[in-house]
């Protein structure tokens, strides 16, 4: 069994990582489950989706739109499940990874704790507020694809009470702690909590970029053992950091970066590049939580102790499922058909590698 990795935390900085050639540790016995745990924060949330038949442009009137007061017969309603942690966990569990998922939610969960217990999601960290509820995304979209929706944080805000020592007490301990998109100041706690006890952490900020400062977002990549973002959050990071791309990898220990169709690309300071393609689609249904699938993908393979680049292929595997299919938890990973793919995506002796993990 190879070598567990070295973690050393002064301060903010990440000068003091060491990071051998093995990402986290691992049980490499063909089959096993993971020893690696990891623990996935950030939102837990129901989505209620409406279709409104019309057009909302025809229900405007122009010189009326100070004072708009408008309801919508709609034709559909779609509830389902969503969150980022939720999402990504719900991915990883589909791997047999073991995800501990880390957030807040109302006393309506039991439906999706239920869901994501059944799909092998450790939620026994979860926090239930006592006035709140789960948080919820309302949105009705037009015959134009136009969109109005509404995002009620909820019991999310609470997430910010949550201490991640409880959680890796229960656990036995934490190997590393995905911070994803969540209460601001949750993230901010998690995040400097990890640097404190010494877990690693990936930084994940992704759709609460747009309302941080380069301060925040400086706070949150500090250290990081991996940065996750997309090609634009990417350019936007540097410019409210301040920081060129150069400075940000002396910063972090790897930077993974999605490029829609075409991949992702993995840098780390000192090593050439990593670029993986993405299999061959059979439709593009809904393109809702790919990014969350990649990252379920990606977690996973650090959990069997894959490489980075075998890791990234699961991710852009999950990834691909997820935009054959309408809704963020609506996949199935079928081990057979997985595989099968995943061979004619990456060849045969990955494929034959990802198998052995796979339940």
């Amino acid at each position: 069994m190879p070598v567990g990795r070295t973690l050393t935390v002064r301060g903010s900085r990440a000068d003091n990582l060491v990071l051998p050639s093995t990402p986290l540790p691992f049980d490499d016995t063909p089959g096993s489950d993971p020893i690696v745990r990891i623990a996935v924060s950030g939102s837990i949330a129901n989505d209620h989706l409406m279709t409104f038949p019309g057009r909302f442009a025809d229900q405007l009137v122009g010189d009326q739109l100070h004072t708009v007061s408008l309801s919508f017969l709609v034709d559909s309603l779609e509830v389902r499940r969503g969150g980022v942690a939720a999402n990504i966990c719900y991915g990883m569990g589909q791997l047999g990874a073991s995800p501990i998922l880390v957030g807040s939610a109302g006393a309506d969960f039991d439906e999706y704790r239920d869901w994501l217990d059944r799909h092998g999601v450790d939620t026994s960290a979860v926090r239930i507020s006592e006035i709140l509820h789960t948080a919820r995304f309302v949105c009705t979209t037009d015959a134009d694809h136009n969109q109005i929706g509404s995002f009620y944080t909820g019991a999310m805000s609470e997430a910010r009470l949550i201490e991640l020592k409880s959680v890796a007490d229960r656990a036995g301990g934490l190997d590393l702690v995905h911070i994803g998109a969540d209460d601001p100041e949750a993230m901010m706690r998690h995040t400097e909590e990890c640097r404190v006890r010494g877990i690693p952490f990936a930084a994940d900020y992704s759709q609460q970029l747009a309302r941080m400062e380069g301060e925040e977002i400086r706070a949150l990549t500090d250290g990081a053992t991996y940065l996750f973002h997309n090609e634009y959050e990417k350019a936007l990071i540097e410019t409210k950091t301040d920081w060129s791309a150069k400075e940000i990898l002396e910063r972090v220990g790897t930077r993974v970066t999605t490029l829609g169709a075409r991949g992702v690309r993995i840098e780390r300071r000192g090593e050439p590049d990593i670029e993986v393609g993405c299999p061959e689609e059979t439709v593009k249904a809904d393109p809702t939580g790919v990014g969350d699938a990649f990252r379920a993908g990606f977690l996973a393979g650090l959990a069997w102790g894959a490489s980075l680049e075998r890791s990234a292929q699961v991710g852009c595997m999950v990834a691909t499922l997820v935009i054959e299919t309408v809704g963020t938890q609506e996949y199935t990973l079928n081990r057979g058909p997985f595989v099968e793919r995943f061979a004619k995506a990456y060849g045969q002796p990955a494929a034959d590698e990802v198998r052995a993990h796979l339940r």
